[in-house]
């Protein structure tokens, strides 16, 4: 089953530097029955104005991935690491007992982006950051794994997380058809940061997003060229 959460739908927040948009409940946005699907507890598609951002802030016993789409993040915390995040590359910052982090759109342009953060299989571990720069060509068989924390995928070139969990990404071209095979015990939750695909027969536009539950394979159309990630959890 295919239950589709159109952009307009979501939760909102909006100020002078931030556009966000909420899948799951967050801040001053709650919806008990979007809670949440599985261990992954949040997607926030945010805007970010040049030069602006998050000041130092805590986290613990979270994963927290941050997909960038436009521009770059520049991160740094309270462990030391300093990096930036370009377009298309991904960062990882496992909680743990606790960490602070700050977060900054590029200086020159504006910044978009999505934040996901994924509940970890245990608490109390320790504190960790990490990214990574991924190829940008276009798919044309399945998408790429960009994270993951199954056993199966040690060892792989991928960012790792404290859960079962995994996130493949990619850009489809416009006509190009491909299949995923979903391992998720509860399923995929789908996004399109850019395009328009046909997604097992849904129609799924820029900013929409989709709870996938019982369908081992996904057959995706790009309509346009369109880019998407897959979370199974």
């Amino acid at each position: 089953m295919i239950r589709l959460y159109p952009k307009g739908t979501l939760g909102a927040f909006h100020n002078e530097w931030l556009d966000s948009r909420h899948h799951f409940s967050f801040g001053d946005y709650h919806d008990r029955s979007r809670m949440g699907f599985g261990p992954l507890r949040v997607i926030n598609d945010d805007l970010i104005r040049a030069g602006q951002g998050f000041d130092l802030h805590p986290h613990r016993d979270m994963e927290i991935i941050t997909y960038v789409r436009l521009g770059a993040v520049h991160h740094r915390d309270s462990l030391g690491h300093q990096g930036c995040t370009a377009a298309g590359d991904v960062q990882v910052m496992s909680a743990g007992t606790g960490i602070a982090h700050a977060e900054y759109a590029d200086p020159h342009e504006d910044t978009t982006l999505f934040q996901i953060w994924i509940k970890p299989s245990a608490t109390g571990l320790p504190p960790r950051w990490e990214h990574a720069v991924f190829p940008k060509a276009l798919r044309q068989d399945d998408l790429q794994l960009l994270v993951s924390g199954r056993k199966e995928d040690q060892g792989a070139s991928v960012l790792h997380i404290h859960q079962e969990a995994a996130i493949y990404g990619g850009v489809v071209g416009d006509g190009t058809r491909l299949t995923h095979q979903v391992r998720g015990p509860t399923g995929a939750y789908v996004v399109v940061s850019a395009g328009e695909i046909d997604l097992n027969g849904t129609i799924m536009q820029t900013g929409d997003g989709a709870e996938v539950t019982d369908e081992g394979i996904l057959s995706i159309r790009g309509l346009t060229d369109a880019e998407l990630l897959v979370i199974e959890v």
